[in-house]
């Protein structure tokens, strides 16, 4: 599949998944703002109940104190049975077909008794009891306004309760201010927490002004209240990020396995021509020894040995590398652990190298200060870790200048730190990240300029962690390289 399909999949998909993503939080406010405005409305018809309540009640009381004691019996007596109606104003003049209506149920003989009797009384005086009732609305109490609101807090119970707010699971504060701003009255847990969410009422609007008190009521716990309402929108929104999440984990997986891809290319690419020479060689020389038409000296047969040697020599390093580092991806690499002098590695390898690095004008200057430098480790893998960083020196040398190769040594706590410096070309930045990594190779790509299969720093770091041990490299294009390894002492 083309990079370019994978990324028109991608985009499409996570354009699908954050459309899906927005309109889910969209949902979700929107759902958040209906209940919010539902709240407020059912509040404010409780808060509005409760003040009608209050008014009601102080008007019935000064009603009955306005009327005589035989009529106060007969309006309780009345009252008590339902035959008052709630609201003596709104009475409509055919009193007598009202009255028949709420006539039912087994008072039904005796409302009917009482209703004429009743219905003649206040058709007597009715223009007067209504003037009573009319003036007693507008009269002054001269009760304070905390003992006029002595019913407020059942008040506020049963109505917000009616309005369809749980008030067991949603706390509430409220207090009463009269008309200058002080405090009247207020609940015994009362605090100042969530005043963003509260709602005022006029108390006794009817009243002089002096008389006219407000109801604040705040609930501090209302965002959570609301959200608790829509929770099983919740779980649908987090759905959708796990999604999102592991949608992103796929795309950046098929990315990494088609770099992947594209790096065994190059690895094969480079692997046909690594063989390639050297069989080629040891083909040309096969022929020259069966070809009788030319003479076979000592020497020449000497030169064709030797020849055929070093290229079966670098076919069977070629292959024990590649399968070395199969044998680590399986986690089937065996180390023989002993005590290992690395500074004697060193040597050794500086040894092997220095007539390959004078031989192309080159120079190796050895530091090693580390005065403790025994670990405990695999001989074999550890000089082939000095022998591929010291390769890969001469490969990536600058043509431009003399090769400068420099070994030091030295001990930090319990290791030893072991540092190859050169003067090549250095690595990019952007490379510097990913040289580690098999079949990797810095900008030479699938070119045989540089020779190699990208496994070489993949091996060093593998036996670098195999020893416990870690590597790092520090380089810069144009100035050269540094690769710092750092292992435990045998100590350790």
């Amino acid at each position: 599949m083309r990079k370019s399909t994978i990324w028109f999949i991608a985009l499409a998909m996570a354009f699908s998944f954050l459309s899906l993503l927005y309109i889910q939080t969209r949902y979700f406010q929107e759902t958040i703002h209906l209940r919010k405005e539902q709240f407020d409305e059912n509040v404010k018809r409780g808060l509005w109940m409760v003040a009608h309540r209050l008014e009601i009640d102080e008007a019935k009381g000064l009603l009955q104190n306005s009327m005589s004691e035989k009529d106060k019996e007969e309006f309780l007596a009345n009252d008590s049975i339902g035959i008052w109606p709630k609201n003596l104003t709104s009475l409509p003049g055919n009193a007598s077909q009202q009255l028949a209506l709420q006539s039912s149920g087994k008072k039904e003989s005796y409302l009917q008794k009482r209703q004429s009797e009743f219905l003649a009384k206040y058709l007597q005086h009715k223009n007067l009891l209504e003037e009573v009732i009319y003036s007693s609305l507008y009269i002054d109490d001269d009760e304070p306004l905390s003992e006029r609101t002595k019913q407020l807090d059942s008040y506020l119970k049963a109505e917000l309760k009616h309005c369809g707010i749980d008030i067991e699971h949603l706390q509430y504060h409220y207090v009463v201010l009269d008309n200058e701003g002080d405090t009247v009255s207020i609940c015994p847990d009362y605090n100042d927490k969530g005043l963003q969410y509260s709602y005022p009422q006029t108390l006794f609007a009817n009243s002089t002004p002096e008389q006219v008190g407000t109801l604040i009521v705040h609930f501090p716990s209302l965002h959570s209240y609301l959200l608790s309402n829509i929770r099983f929108l919740i779980p649908a929104i987090l759905f959708t990020l796990f999604l999102l999440i592991v949608f992103s984990y796929t795309i950046y997986i098929i990315f990494r396995q088609k770099k992947l891809s594209e790096m065994k290319t190059d690895f094969v690419n480079n692997m046909t021509h690594e063989f390639k020479t050297p069989i080629s060689t040891i083909s040309l020389a096969a022929q020259m020894l069966g070809d009788s038409s030319i003479t076979k000296s000592e020497t020449m047969f000497k030169h064709i040995s030797h020849t055929i040697t070093e290229e079966t020599r670098r076919l069977r390093f070629q292959v024990e590398k590649v399968l070395q580092m199969s044998m680590f991806e399986e986690n089937r690499g065996t180390f023989r652990m002993e005590e290992v002098d690395m500074h004697a590695i060193i040597n050794n390898g500086v040894d092997s190298f220095r007539l390959k690095v004078s031989s192309i004008g080159g120079d190796i200057t050895v530091n090693l200060n580390a005065e403790e430098s025994v670990v405990y480790g695999d001989e074999v893998h550890l000089t082939n870790l000095i022998f591929n960083l010291l390769e890969n020196a001469v490969k990536y040398r600058d043509n431009e200048r003399q090769l400068q190769l420099n070994i030091t040594t030295a001990n930090q706590g319990k290791h030893i730190n072991i540092a190859i410096s050169d003067n090549g070309i250095g690595i990019k930045s952007d490379d510097v990240k990913r040289v580690f990594e098999k079949f990797y190779r810095s900008h030479t790509g699938n070119r045989h300029d540089v020779k190699g299969f990208g496994l070489g720093l993949a091996y060093v770091k593998k036996v670098v962690l195999n020893h416990n041990g870690h590597i790092h490299v520090e380089s810069e294009v144009g100035k050269g390289s540094r690769f710092v390894i750092s292992l435990p002492l045998i100590s350790q």
